[in-house]
């Protein structure tokens, strides 16, 4: 989706795309529900979620709502690998607006704990 524009966010949040041929008031709002699809996808062996863990690398909105989603995993091995994506593009396809969601797995860079939020550390007893 190259007609959308990177936005960079703190570091332990996904750069999100917005496409220039939606209204920006329309990004917001779809972002906004997008992020809080996302914080409704946990890994069952972690009591945080995707978004909070920084397993969201990027977050596209195409100027036809096609939504793309670069995601992680903790480790490549997670037992819920195959799943994880699934769960996702479910969440975020519930969005009203979203037209379609592609989730592609990504392990570059590889997963660290420093893309973790305050939210998660705090749940996780990590500083």
């Amino acid at each position: 989706m190259a007609d959308g524009n990177l936005a960079e966010t703190r570091p332990n949040e996904p750069a999100v795309a917005g496409a220039t041929a939606l209204p920006p008031e329309e990004i917001d709002r779809l972002t906004d529900a997008i992020v809080a699809a996302l914080k409704t996808v946990y890994d069952p062996e972690i009591p945080a979620d995707i978004y909070e863990l920084g397993l969201i690398y990027r977050v596209e909105i195409g100027d036809d709502r096609k939504v793309s989603i670069d995601m992680t995993l903790t480790a490549p091995g997670c037992p819920v690998a195959g799943e994880m994506p699934g769960w996702v593009e479910n969440a975020v396809g519930s969005v009203p607006g979203v037209s379609e969601v592609q989730v592609k797995m990504v392990f570059d860079p590889p997963w660290d704990q420093s893309r973790m939020s305050d939210e998660a550390r705090v749940a996780l007893d990590m500083w």
